[in-house]
């Protein structure tokens, strides 16, 4: 899954054709089976070769990853959040590292966001790996009581062991981690059921590391969103731009609006057609960057 196999290398001018099944497990808009992902993924790889490479490293973030790492090591549970639209380019290259065998949650935000075969196939590919995933939406509160009751159950066995060695319990100690921007703040909130954490749609908000108490048996940590120094993965690197995180300062947003329309554009339930028709362009041409360069005409809603 997310591996860059096969297809050729494409020019900006494609033939907007799909072919072939999703037999690599890549997920992507319901209904549309017959794209062949694996040779999205494989042109999404070679438009992004030609583009300016997508590098955002804060100076607030090499300090956080610093105290978080020394944090971690008092944590009973971690709680990872991703972008549920991009799971795989959304976890750090280092997290498994980082946090050895302690117990994790895998929480996959803006659920809404995707299809219902996604939420699926994406949720059968993690247990596969042997994750506890929650699906949630950190604006509206789903997945949010499930997620706290199930951060108890897993780090229940910590006052078990303290009570054995004759110390008074303690609240288990939950920290959320994970990317800028795929909604830990606002699921901390949604879980206190009050605003404690500075939230807003944007990367970068959360600057510092910050406890918070959620009742008398559970201790949340946010954090700020982690990324690693030089993202080497640029076809990751791209999604992060489309789905707004990492900062706009670090990419070109027409380069990267000229990449995602030309992947509509490959899509059936999209299509050349439907972008000419929502955007009221006559344009037979299959390329992104001629799309985002046509001037168009306001849409006046009557």
């Amino acid at each position: 899954l997310g591996q860059i196999v096969g297809g050729k290398a494409p020019s900006w001018y494609g033939d907007g054709g799909a072919s072939s099944s999703n037999s690599y497990g890549l997920v992507g808009v319901e209904g549309d089976e017959d794209i062949d992902w694996v040779k999205m993924e494989a042109d999404l790889y070679y438009w992004t070769k030609a583009l300016r490479p997508v590098q955002w490293y804060p100076g607030h973030i090499g300090k956080a990853e610093k105290e978080l790492k020394e944090q971690l090591k008092l944590m009973d549970v971690v709680i990872e959040v991703r972008d549920a639209r991009i799971p795989l380019s959304t976890t750090h290259p280092e997290m498994d590292s980082w946090l050895g065998n302690r117990k994790r949650i895998l929480v996959l935000n803006r659920e809404d966001m995707i299809s219902k075969a996604d939420r699926n196939a994406w949720a059968a590919y993690f247990s596969r790996q042997g994750m506890k995933v929650i699906f949630a939406n950190g604006k509206l509160g789903m997945g949010s009581t499930k997620l706290g009751r199930l951060a108890k159950d897993m780090a229940a066995n910590v006052n078990i062991k303290r009570r054995a060695k004759g110390l008074l319990p303690r609240a288990v100690r939950a920290g959320i981690v994970g990317y800028p921007n795929v909604g830990k703040s606002s699921l901390i909130n949604r879980l206190l059921k009050r605003r404690m954490c500075p939230a807003a749609p944007r990367p970068g908000i959360t600057r510092d590391l910050k406890w918070v108490r959620f009742g008398k048996d559970l201790e949340l940590l946010d954090s700020p969103g982690i990324l690693p120094m030089r993202i080497s993965d640029q076809t990751a690197a791209i999604k992060l731009a489309m789905c707004d995180d990492i900062g706009e300062r670090s990419y070109d947003v027409a380069d990267v609006a000229a990449v995602l329309v030309q992947m509509l554009i490959r899509i059936p339930s999209v299509g050349a057609k439907a972008l000419q028709d929502r955007y009221k362009i006559d344009n037979d041409c299959l390329c992104g960057k001629t799309y985002v360069n046509i001037p168009l005409v306001p849409l006046i809603i009557y």
